[in-house]
């Protein structure tokens, strides 16, 4: 339970990240790193709370708000600068992004402008790179994966995306054989889910790279959370 519970307190995100302008990704320097790694840990571990609880009120994300978004990709980036804080690691740009969505959230809203008719809001179709998260030792994804899933089938149509890559990873625990397989697996199911949603199995490009490319640096049989995922890209052509 303690694992799935910080599973889903670091899983991505919806689309936060791929439906942001490429502006908003890219943070200016934080303050956060002329810290020490002990002041710095509590400071990333405070504004992932701050992400954590603005992520979960669901106020904020049935009225489309855009503090909502900065909530879920903070509590994304912080979540993975604090883990690699756990190997003494600042790693620039988790720490950057983490402030920077943070600082975003915590901003007065906009006063609403009055208009006789508010037009629907743009939709941003900038091509998402998104990571779905699991449990250890599974292939099938957590709740908030097959929703990040369904909203990623949705804008497709609407944004023209026409190619996909689905890439399964895992941490370092087992064997690489057997990696290997689990991987492949994670990619083909979300893939699934993916045609379920009206997305051509031919569009998509699946693979499965097993404990490579590891998101988190750990030893041999960790773990690690952030480590087991499929990541999936689009593009236009």
């Amino acid at each position: 339970m303690i694992m799935r519970n910080r599973l889903r307190s670091i899983a991505s995100f919806g689309l936060a990240a791929g439906m942001m302008s490429t502006g908003a990704l890219a943070a200016s320097a934080s303050p956060l790193m002329q810290m020490g790694n002990s002041e710095l840990k509590g400071a990333l571990k405070s504004r992932y709370d701050t992400a954590v609880a603005a992520a979960g009120d669901a106020s904020l994300r049935a009225a489309q708000d855009s503090r909502w978004t900065w909530a879920v990709e903070a509590k994304n980036q912080c979540g993975i600068a604090l883990g690699f804080m756990k190997s003494g690691t600042k790693d620039a740009d988790s720490i950057n992004k983490c402030d920077d969505f943070v600082a975003r959230l915590s901003a007065p809203p906009p006063p609403p402008v009055p208009t006789a008719a508010s037009a629907p809001p743009a939709l941003d179709c900038t091509a998402p790179a998104v990571s779905i998260f699991f449990d250890w030792n599974m292939d099938t994804p957590l709740p908030e994966g097959a929703a990040t899933i369904n909203q990623l089938t949705q804008s497709a149509a609407q944004c023209g995306w026409t190619r996909f890559g689905v890439t399964g990873y895992t941490d370092t625990s087992g064997g690489k054989g057997y990696n290997d397989g689990l991987s492949l697996r994670r990619a083909q199911n979300v893939a699934g889910l993916m045609s379920q949603g009206g997305i051509a199995m031919d569009a998509m490009t699946v693979s499965g790279l097993g404990e490579t490319q590891l998101k988190i640096e750990t030893a041999d049989n960790v773990r690690e959370p952030m480590n087991r995922r499929v990541e999936v890209t689009a593009s236009t052509n």
